[in-house]
């Protein structure tokens, strides 16, 4: 695609939004124009690795291709544990090392209905999202405490619900974490530290979820715009160079993959009710919209782990 065209087709119209207190959703998709810029300051050779948005089809968010500028010598695309990447390497020149990837997204709000169950289509990967990885680990005390929450729980939603629920109430957000935090569950768990950010607190559904028999995912992405409802769960401004936000899937044979996000509950305490209590009427419409539902002013780029560049 030339880089011409691409960006002639960024032009966007802010979309419109009917209120909803239980969830999000959209009148129309929206369209985000994302562009990475990399000086490096370093000798040459040299390298830079840019994760690209998720290109999966999903039902909140479509890719709609990317452009790459700079003055590398040569570029290409990686796929490591489905995370798209793209590398760009400098051999030989006597300029700065400069590259821009532009990307292209559309997304429309998420919502799905837990009131109506259907069978869902079981997606062929789905043993990939019941593995055990680096910092998910899945026995010892992450089993225990997973089969502690859901004990009693007969229906893989209440299960679900029940780990949700455990995270809201259990957990802390720590605003002094460095970025969105490790993820490092079993550590968690064993200190009994259960505070930090986003990859913490919703790497620990995902753990604990997947030690209960659920599949499940963390998905990594930014913010990309302001909330309609919640303003401490959006992002002001163009610039979004820190607004990384990790967020959670649960997949259940009778909805499909459902959205989740347990940290930006505690987020939202944190930043707007830091008082109040969990019964506040505030925090309990936000605690259940982000179980069933998400706003997309936000970006997933992908759910990998263990990656090695």
């Amino acid at each position: 695609m030339r880089r011409r065209d691409f960006l002639s087709a960024a032009l966007v119209a802010p979309a419109v939004f009917r209120s909803a207190s239980r969830s999000f959703t959209a009148a129309a998709p929206r369209k985000f124009e994302i562009i990475t810029r990399v000086e490096l300051d370093a000798a040459e050779p040299a390298r830079a690795w840019i994760p690209l948005p998720l290109s999966r089809e999903a039902p909140y968010q479509r890719d709609l291709g990317h452009a790459i500028d700079g003055n590398p010598t040569q570029t290409r695309v990686e796929v490591i544990d489905g995370a798209r990447i793209a590398v760009a390497e400098w051999r030989g020149r006597s300029t700065s090392p400069v590259l821009v990837v532009t990307a292209l997204v559309e997304t429309t709000d998420h919502r799905v209905d837990l009131r109506s169950p259907r069978a869902a289509v079981r997606p062929a990967d789905l043993a990939h999202y019941l593995r055990s990885t680096r910092l998910i680990p899945l026995d010892g005390i992450v089993r225990d405490t997973a089969l502690a929450i859901t004990k009693g729980q007969r229906t893989e939603l209440g299960r679900a619900r029940a780990i949700y629920d455990w995270i809201v109430v259990n957990t802390v957000r720590n605003p002094e974490v460095k970025g969105c935090g490790l993820g490092d569950i079993r550590w968690m768990l064993e200190t009994k530290n259960l505070s930090g950010k986003c990859a913490d607190l919703n790497a620990l559904f995902v753990g604990l979820a997947r030690a209960a028999g659920l599949p499940a995912r963390d998905l990594y992405g930014i913010r990309v715009a302001p909330s309609t409802q919640f303003p401490s769960l959006g992002r002001l401004g163009g610039d979004i160079t820190t607004a990384q936000h990790c967020r959670a899937e649960v997949f259940l044979d009778q909805f499909g993959w459902v959205p989740v996000d347990p940290s930006d509950v505690r987020k939202l305490i944190l930043e707007e009710r830091p008082k109040a209590a969990l019964s506040d009427a505030y925090v309990s419409r936000v605690r259940e919209a982000l179980f069933g539902s998400w706003e997309m002013n936000w970006i997933a780029y992908n759910d990998a782990h263990d990656v090695a560049l």
